[in-house]
C-alpha cells in the first residue's frame, strides 16, 4: 500500500486562506457541519466565471533558492498588486487547511521530516525521497486552492514555488545521491499523471541569487540544521532552474528573472508586470465551461490528492497493511478525529443528535 496521503478523507471545499481572507466567494455557503458546495446545479442556474475575472485575476508563482528573498518579494508584491499572498507549503500544510489548532505528528504528514533531510539527507529509511513526494503532494493542494479561489472570487494569487517548479529539488536530490533513479521514475510518472489536470501560472518570478551567497547566509540561520547544507546541493537547485525548469515554463508561462538587489524594488517589478501581454498558455483556450470542470476538480481537495495515488512498490514510500491500519486506529484515537466535524463530543461538540 503506497504512502501518500495518511488522512483517507480530506473534507472538501476546505482552503487554507479561508480564514485569513476576507474576499467573499462567489455562491459558496458554509456551515461548520455541512457546507453547500459550487456544483453542476450552480452552473445551470447561472454561474459564471469569466464576468469576475479583471486585470490581474491570475496565477503568479514566485521561485528562487533557499533564503533569495522571494517570500519578501512575493508578499510585497501581493499588497502591490491587490492580490491573495499564499506563503510557500510545508510539510504542515495539510493540517492548516483542514484547520488543526497545532500540527499533527509527523505520521500523519507524510512520515517525513525536513529537518532530518538537511542534517541526514542519505538516511537508509527513505526520508529524502518521502519528503520529496509528500512535498509535491502538499504543493498541488496549495495550487488547487489558489485556483479555486481565483476562480470563485476573481482575485488573484502569488505563491512561493508551485508544483510546477518542485522538480528542481528532484534533480538536486539526484544528482547529490540522495535518490534513487528509481524514485525519479516514479516522481516523473506521478507528475505527468497529475498536473495535466491544472494550468499553469500565468508568471514565474525568478529571484537569481548565486548558490555561494545562499550558502553564506544560511550559515548565518538561527535553524541549525539549515546550517548544514551543502554548496554542491544549492547549486544543483540552481542548475535545475535554469537548464530545466526555465526552458519549460517559457512554453506557457512569462518569465521574469531578477537578481536579489533587483526584486527588492517593488515598483519595477509590478511596472515590469504591468507591460506583460499574457499572450500564450492554455489559460487563453479556457472559457466558462472549462472553467466550470476546473472548479469542480480543485474544490474536491480528497480528489486532487489522490492524483498522486499509483499503485507502484517502492520502498522509500511503501508501507505494510498491518502498520497502515496501525496508524489508521491511530489517527482515528485522535480527540476529535473518530467522526466528522461537529460530530465528536470528546473535544465539546454540543447537540450531535439534531445535526
Amino acid at each position: 500500500m503506497a504512502l501518500r496521503v495518511i488522512r483517507l478523507v480530506i473534507p472538501s471545499g476546505t482552503t487554507a486562506f479561508k480564514a485569513v481572507n476576507a474576499v467573499h466567494k462567489a455562491g459558496v455557503h458554509t456551515s461548520s457541519v455541512r457546507s453547500l458546495r459550487y456544483g453542476w446545479w450552480s452552473y445551470m442556474l447561472g454561474e459564471r466565471t469569466t464576468p469576475r475575472l479583471k486585470q490581474y485575476s491570475k496565477i503568479f508563482s514566485v521561485d528562487g533558492n533557499l533564503a533569495s528573498g522571494k517570500g519578501a518579494l512575493a508578499q510585497k508584491l501581493a499588497d502591490k498588486l491587490g492580490m491573495l499572498y499564499m506563503p510557500e507549503a510545508d510539510t504542515f500544510y495539510l493540517d492548516r487547511m483542514i484547520g488543526e489548532k497545532v500540527p499533527l505528528p509527523v505520521d500523519y504528514n507524510g512520515m517525513c521530516s525536513l529537518e532530518k533531510f538537511y542534517t541526514d539527507p542519505t538516511a537508509a529509511d527513505g526520508n529524502s525521497y518521502r519528503l520529496q513526494l509528500w512535498m509535491y503532494t502538499m504543493r498541488l493542494l496549495q495550487y488547487a486552492d489558489a485556483i479555486e479561489h481565483l476562480l470563485t472570487t476573481g482575485q488573484g494569487v502569488i505563491l512561493e514555488r508551485s508544483p510546477y517548479s518542485d522538480m528542481v529539488f528532484l534533480e538536486a536530490m539526484f544528482k547529490q545521491g540522495y535518490i534513487r533513479k528509481q524514485c525519479v521514475e516514479n516522481y516523473n510518472e506521478i507528475k505527468g499523471i497529475s498536473l495535466c489536470e491544472f494550468l499553469p501560472p500565468h508568471l514565474v518570478i525568478y529571484v537569481d541569487q548565486a548558490a555561494e551567497e545562499v550558502h553564506r547566509k544560511l550559515k548565518q540561520s538561527g535553524k541549525s540544521y539549515l546550517q548544514n547544507v551543502p554548496l554542491a546541493y544549492l547549486k544543483s537547485i540552481e542548475e535545475g532552474y535554469k537548464k530545466t525548469f526555465f526552458p519549460e515554463v517559457r512554453e506557457t508561462s512569462e518569465l521574469l528573472v531578477y537578481d536579489a538587489t533587483q526584486a527588492q524594488d517593488i515598483d519595477r517589478v509590478a511596472e515590469d508586470i504591468e507591460y506583460l501581454k499574457f499572450e500564450k498558455g492554455p489559460w487563453l483556450e479556457q472559457d466558462d465551461v472549462s472553467y466550470h470542470h476546473m472548479r469542480m476538480l480543485v474544490e474536491d481537495k480528497h480528489n486532487v490528492a489522490t492524483l498522486t495515488h499509483i499503485p507502484r512498490f517502492l520502498p522509500e514510500i511503501t508501507i505494510g497493511a498491518h502498520d497502515y491500519d496501525e496508524k489508521f486506529y491511530a489517527y482515528k484515537s485522535l480527540p476529535g478525529k473518530k467522526y466528522a466535524p461537529g460530530y465528536n463530543a470528546d473535544i465539546g461538540d454540543k447537540n450531535i443528535w439534531l445535526k
